[in-house]
């Protein structure tokens, strides 16, 4: 399955002068809060024996995933850097919570391979490890609860109208951190899967790798990445792709500003520049690096 995915998007093949790589949790669909509240943090505070101190991992759980700059990073690296954050705060370690260091699971996370479901399973089967095996199990309930509680969550306003303006002179394609098989449920379930040529989800790498299979497709100033983490951002600039920043909570403004003003100056060369500057200042002055926790 792992070597399907990745062929879909080797194959990706031109057909307009313009590319644009969209991400959907939190970008193209109001669903970052409910994912994480109601599926991820949960699981995580059940299978790694958070209970003691639930109240932290949920502060630690959301400020890695939804108020910070690693907002959107992949899930087995939120899982690390979450449980780093809880064993260096004080307010842990005075209840005497040992909280599980995940070495395995990093030591992955350095490798070639990509951080998915497949990849970590496909590890397994030659080198069995109880905690890989712990954080598939983990990784597994949260898919199945997003199945659960994530339904009939729409896209931004305006977003539709963005990608019915950009189909006139782009490519389009889902980059996400997402499973392929969520990502496929929640575009086709609004009919907003035929405006894309393909869903690439973690599967296929991270949004870094996504990019890099399909820019040397365009010229440059004609590729465009729309998220709302830093690390779209990150992705598209180690691409020179162009970014234009969905600010969070300020979602349906972001796409009302893409569709006035960002598309025509995406087509007439003039995004790149004090425009583009000043989107991404103003986007990642919203996420801090630095957890409110260390400030009291």
């Amino acid at each position: 399955m792992m070597t399907d995915y990745k062929a879909a998007l080797q194959s990706f093949q031109s057909s307009s002068e313009f590319f644009v790589g969209i991400d959907s949790d939190g970008c193209a669909f109001d669903s970052m809060e409910l994912k994480h509240k109601e599926c991820f943090c949960p699981n995580t505070i059940n299978y790694f024996e958070l209970q003691a101190v639930s109240k932290f991992a949920r502060e630690a759980w959301d400020f890695v995933n939804l108020y910070s700059r690693t907002r959107g990073c992949n899930r087995f690296l939120a899982l690390i850097y979450a449980l780093d954050y809880l064993r260096a705060r004080p307010d842990v370690q005075r209840r005497g919570v040992e909280i599980m260091k995940l070495e395995s699971l990093e030591r992955f996370s350095e490798s070639d391979k990509p951080l998915s479901n497949p990849a970590i399973e496909e590890f397994l089967e030659e080198n069995p490890d109880p905690e890989l095996e712990l954080c598939m199990k983990w990784s597994h309930h949260v898919n199945r609860d997003v199945k659960r509680f994530v339904n009939n969550v729409p896209p931004f306003p305006k977003l539709r109208e963005c990608l019915e303006k950009f189909s006139e002179a782009a490519d389009m394609m889902v980059v996400s951190a997402t499973p392929v098989e969520a990502l496929t449920k929640e575009w086709r379930e609004h009919d907003i899967d035929k405006y894309v040529s393909l869903i690439a989800g973690q599967e296929m790498g991270n949004k870094k790798e996504h990019l890099e299979a399909v820019v040397s497709n365009y010229e440059d100033g004609k590729v465009l990445m729309i998220g709302d983490a830093p690390g779209d951002q990150k992705a598209a600039k180690a691409n020179n792709a162009l970014f234009f920043p969905i600010v969070p909570g300020e979602e349906e403004a972001s796409w009302e500003h893409l569709l006035a003003e960002g598309i025509d100056r995406f087509f007439n060369g003039s995004f790149a520049g004090d425009y583009e500057a000043g989107l991404t200042e103003r986007f990642l002055a919203k996420l801090p690096s630095d957890p409110p926790w260390n400030q009291e």
